[in-house]
């Protein structure tokens, strides 16, 4: 599943998630589903936090988090 937003897209599966920010220098962001954790109530962030890494990405609204969340079986907390 791929959800468009304002920075980029992410491509959502059951295992994993990818983001690749639009930008000149192609980052992309990848990690497993088990380390994701969805914020909502406005905030709208998933956040990365394994065990050799951290980041973080906000979403533009709550329907992409939940679309998401959906996806890869992740509560929304």
């Amino acid at each position: 599943m791929v959800v468009e937003f304002s920075q980029g897209k992410i491509i959502a599966t059951l295992h994993e998630v990818v983001i690749k920010l639009a930008c000149h220098s192609g980052i992309t962001l990848q990690a497993q589903v088990d380390a994701l954790q969805l914020i909502g109530r406005g905030a709208n962030v998933i956040v990365a936090n394994g065990a050799e890494c951290k980041w973080s990405v906000k979403l533009d609204n709550e329907n992409q988090l939940t679309e998401i969340s959906a996806q890869i079986g992740v509560a929304i907390e």
